[in-house]
Formats: structure tokens, C-alpha cells, sequence
């Protein structure tokens, strides 16, 4: 950042484009995450299937034969028609289990879709305050009115962002009565505390 004779940072459109930037890659990290989740959710669902397959073939090779226990099945000793209803119970508890993580997997992907666009929008605003700021006040304005725009502090659970600076400042409708602070704010996120923070 800058300094003056003072001894204080003073604003700059650099520091809110490197924040805008940050910002960005955090997103991108998110997701990231959320991918493997899903992925992981994924894989457990064809496992899910591919068991319930097991078991219908088990149970239609099984009809007119001796009762044959099938996998995972407990108290295979007892009559056909019983171990039957057994499965049938467990085939329905799987089925139920397999629509549960699909459930997951959909809110987990609309979610990173939102995610996504945010970054892409962060991404869009530093080119923005590169080309067009004035100066480092008005970049910190932009970047307020969009976070408050955006309802970006809601993606961010362990980051305090320029506009929740700026509220709690209780300047978030005068952005320029609390430059200073939230400069301040962002020379701590944008320090090291930004690269372990996610």
C-alpha cells in the first residue's frame, strides 16, 4: 500500500483490486471443495446402486431355489419369504439413503453456481476499478455498493468483507467517513491473514 507522512496506509485502487482478486480465489477455493464433495457424494451413490442391484438380482435368482443369504444380510437361516421381506426392507432404506445424497448433490451444485458467479463478478470488478477508479476512494465505494449489492458477507463465514467493515464502522450508507478504517481492514486481509483464511 501506499504511505504518507503520517504514518498511515492511504487508499489505493491496487489494494481493492488485489482484494477484489483474493476475494475471487477464495470463491474458487470454495468450490473447488464443494466439487470434491459432490464427487465423493457421487461415488456413493453408485455404490448405493449397484448394491440394490445385488440384492433385486439376488432376490428374482432366488425365488424358486433355497433361501441364499445376500450381502450384508443378517439372519439368512430363517424361511425364503422372511429373508425376502428382509431385503425388501434393506433395498428400500438404500433407495431412500440414494435419494437423500442425490438431494445433496443438487443443492451442493446449485450452490457452486452461485459461488462461481460471485468469483466471476469479483473477477469483473477489479478489471473494473483497474480501468475506471479515480482513485482508492472511490474503488473502496464501488467495492462496498457491490458486496452490499451482492450479499456477498453471506459466502464468506471466516472473512470479515469491505462492506461489513464499513457497517460496523456505521458508515455503510457514507462510505468515506470509514476509508480509513476499512483500508486498514483490508491491508490485514490482504496480508497473511488472507492466505490461510478460507
Amino acid at each position: 500500500m501506499s504511505d504518507d507522512s503520517d504514518g498511515r496506509n492511504t487508499l489505493s485502487v491496487d489494494d481493492f483490486v488485489e482484494y477484489c482478486r483474493t476475494q475471487a480465489g477464495l470463491l474458487t477455493g470454495h468450490v473447488e471443495t464443494m466439487r470434491e464433495e459432490a464427487d465423493d457424494l457421487l461415488d456413493d451413490i453408485d455404490e448405493d446402486m449397484a448394491e440394490i442391484r445385488s440384492r433385486l438380482e439376488s432376490q428374482s435368482s432366488g425365488v424358486n431355489g433355497t433361501a441364499t443369504p445376500s450381502a450384508g444380510t443378517t439372519g439368512a437361516t430363517g424361511v425364503g419369504s422372511e429373508t425376502d421381506e428382509t431385503d425388501l426392507d434393506e433395498i428400500e432404506a438404500l433407495e431412500n439413503d440414494v435419494e437423500e445424497k442425490q438431494f445433496l448433490v443438487e443443492a451442493k451444485q446449485t450452490r457452486m453456481e452461485a459461488f462461481q458467479q460471485l468469483a466471476a463478478d469479483y473477477t469483473d470488478l477489479a478489471a473494473e476499478l483497474q480501468s475506471e477508479a479515480a482513485d482508492g476512494q472511490a474503488a473502496l465505494e464501488r467495492v462496498i455498493r457491490f458486496e452490499a449489492e451482492t450479499d456477498a458477507p453471506v459466502y464468506f463465514e471466516e472473512r470479515e468483507t469491505m462492506y461489513e467493515a464499513a457497517a460496523a464502522a456505521g458508515s455503510a450508507d457514507d462510505p468515506a467517513e470509514s476509508a480509513d478504517e476499512s483500508d486498514a481492514n483490508d491491508g490485514d486481509q490482504s496480508g497473511d491473514g488472507t492466505k490461510t483464511n478460507r
